[in-house]
């Protein structure tokens, strides 16, 4: 395809007017490639870096042209032919995508390491009387980024087979955890979970699981990708459950891709379509399964909240309504809507990292429209999302929060509960 639908919806084509950084500039490089016209070099690696992955050009392209695969597959040949070979770069991709990725409980117990560098004042000492400047550039520059451990992690939060208090349960699910969000964000599993309860469904959380192998997947490591993936399905057998629930948009939208990632698999290849089709966010799942209007607010006072579409559950699942229609549930809410909402904030996994200044300009635009609602509140549905916009609120100096919409209504109900209020039997969605 070569109609151009998409450029005007991709952030680095809109900052530069490059079609080299736009998508169907980027089609031509890698068509380029595999025509044998041009060679897998620094150049067109970096170039493949600059894009963030948002997919808002597969929601943009008439054809269908699935875009992720292409950009996965274009960073697993960079990687595959050694193109990036600096040390500090390898070792941090070893450490990370090799070792910590791959072994939960190890990540965890880089966790807490990090919780007891932030908590001891460590952390402060070190950065008050400077010798952080002393760390290499890179890790100067990360330093500041370190965002604050959770005091617990999910599986302190959760236990591994909960039911509902009253009443059997209409659904079994499975309820995935996450990396990121199970360090930094284990509340927001927690009130997954409780919303999940309070619609009668049994839930059932792992202690400990793998990751889904998206970061991987993104970073060019296809066939670690795999192995995780393979890891995941065997963990949680698809027939065992009405549902596979997430509730980041990440990871979200790799694992409704286990079908083509395993797809030359001859053991999963079947297996893993199957898990796949079970797959639901969160905000999916309760429009499917007539969530529950609560009979409480989630707060003292109206509120108005402004929802950020994450990319990859706009352009990557294709859900958009569904966190609306959830946030419209909730009495005393009311839902403001942001200029540009699915456009990109720069997060992009580890978009900060390796292009912080096209990172740090996404960020601005999205905090000004963010400011410009004059809500009280934003929602977001994704760990990286709701990390980058609240450093861009606090560096804009303000004291707007981010949240999740499923905490939303989970506080909700547990103000319903505390108040003894009985749950509307309208179901509302």
């Amino acid at each position: 395809m070569h109609c151009g639908m998409c450029l005007p919806t991709c952030p680095t084509y809109d900052a530069t007017k490059r079609e080299r950084h736009s998508p169907r500039g980027r089609i031509a490089l890698m068509r380029a490639v595999a025509d044998g016209e041009l060679d897998i070099g620094p150049e067109f690696a970096a170039e493949m870096s600059y894009c963030l992955g948002c997919l808002a050009c597969e929601t943009a392209c008439p054809a269908g042209v699935q875009y992720a695969d292409l950009l996965e597959h274009a960073r697993h040949a960079i990687e595959r032919n050694g193109i990036n070979t600096g040390a500090a770069r390898r070792c941090w991709r070893a450490v990370t995508l090799g070792l910590l990725f791959v072994h939960p409980r190890l990540l965890r117990a880089a966790g807490l390491l990090l919780r007891w560098y932030q908590r001891s004042g460590m952390q402060a000492w070190l950065r008050r009387v400077g010798l952080t400047a002393l760390l290499p550039k890179g890790l100067r520059e990360l330093e500041p980024l370190t965002p604050p451990v959770a005091p617990a992690f999910s599986n302190r939060l959760i236990r591994s087979e909960e039911a509902p208090r009253h009443g059997a349960a209409r659904h079994t699910v499975a309820l995935l955890t996450g990396c990121v969000q199970d360090m930094l964000f284990p509340d927001i599993n927690r009130d997954t979970a409780d919303v999940l309860l309070a619609n009668a469904c049994a839930v059932h959380t792992p202690p400990t699981q793998p990751c889904c192998g998206s970061l991987h997947a993104h970073n060019g490591e296809l066939e670690r990708a795999r192995a995780l993936a393979r890891r995941m399905i065997d963990q949680l057998p698809a027939e065992r459950y009405d549902a596979i629930i997430t509730n980041s948009a990440g990871c979200g939208a790799h694992l409704r891709r286990y079908g083509s990632l395993l797809a030359e698999d001859a053991r999963y290849a079947q297996v893993a379509r199957v898990w796949a089709d079970k797959v639901r966010d969160i905000h999916e799942w309760l429009v499917e399964s007539d969530c529950r209007r609560p009979g409480a607010s989630p707060f003292d006072e109206a509120v108005q909240v402004t929802y950020h579409d994450p990319c990859h559950l706009a352009h990557g699942q294709k859900i958009t309504q569904q966190p609306r229609e959830v946030c419209r549930l909730l009495p005393g809410v009311s839902l403001v809507e942001l200029h540009e909402s699915t456009w990109c904030c720069g997060s992009a996994g580890v978009y900060t990292i390796t292009q912080p200044a096209q990172s740090d300009a996404s960020l601005a635009r999205k905090i000004r429209n963010v400011l410009a609602t004059g809500a009280d509140l934003v929602a977001t549905a994704n760990p990286g999302c709701h990390l980058q916009i609240e450093r861009g609120l606090q560096q804009a100096g303000s004291g707007m929060a981010a949240i999740h919409p499923v905490s939303l209504l989970a506080r909700a109900y547990r103000r319903e509960r505390d108040r003894g209020i009985e749950g509307s039997r309208d179901r509302g969605i």
